[in-house]
């Protein structure tokens, strides 16, 4: 369970993030997946992250720090962004570089946490970023959000298509939750999984 999350810094450049050896886990997903409910959520603090109904509102890397041990990191959501068709590709090129500057360079980096809406099909977009994480070797997981919008058989069968559309690529699925901001669902489960991860770390 966290205890304290306070937040650190936000900047667009990763030679400015925090010079702490602390483990990281970077959130990320398509704009509009419910990130900074999920991020509220598991903090207990609801304004911790600043929710939108705005797409494309987490434009910079930001950090917070858990309990002093480790970062949990808001990333901009890629795919999508409101704003005006002149500025879309200025903007969307300076998130991706964004992006793929804080995955290819940032040591601290123990893995990503993909969010993914539960209730849509696989969409091309997310499989193809997963991919683009396995093809650098960065561990990763996937988090199911708004599981609270369906029943349970239709959860399955979405995750089920998920699958699916991994193993074509991948000889395993990676670790996965299912998650409700709104019910607190999975909240123990993906807390439990990044103490473990950080005990194996410590103890090497």
């Amino acid at each position: 369970m966290i205890k304290k999350a306070e937040f650190v810094m936000s900047n667009s450049q990763v030679a400015k993030c925090p010079k702490d050896r602390l483990p990281e886990y970077a959130f990320i997903g398509r704009s509009n997946v419910g990130k900074s409910s999920l991020i509220n959520m598991l903090t207990n603090c609801k304004n911790l992250a600043k929710t939108s109904g705005r797409p494309g509102k987490t434009q910079l890397i930001n950090h917070f720090k858990i309990d002093d041990r480790w970062f949990l990191v808001d990333l901009p959501g890629y795919g999508y962004a409101r704003v005006s068709k002149a500025t879309k590709q200025v903007f969307q090129r300076f998130i991706d570089k964004v992006i793929t500057d804080y995955f290819e360079q940032r040591e601290q980096l123990v893995s990503a946490f993909v969010l993914v809406d539960i209730r849509h099909e696989p969409q091309k977009i997310d499989v193809e970023f997963m991919q683009w994480l396995g093809e650098r070797a960065i561990p990763f997981a996937i988090i199911f959000t708004k599981a609270d919008k369906l029943k349970p058989q239709a959860i399955e069968r979405n995750v089920a298509a998920y699958k699916e559309a991994l193993l074509e690529w991948w000889e395993e699925f990676p670790p996965y939750f299912v998650t409700s901001a709104q019910n607190k669902t999975g909240k123990e489960e993906l807390t439990q999984y990044i103490e473990q991860t950080n005990q194996t770390i410590i103890n090497g």
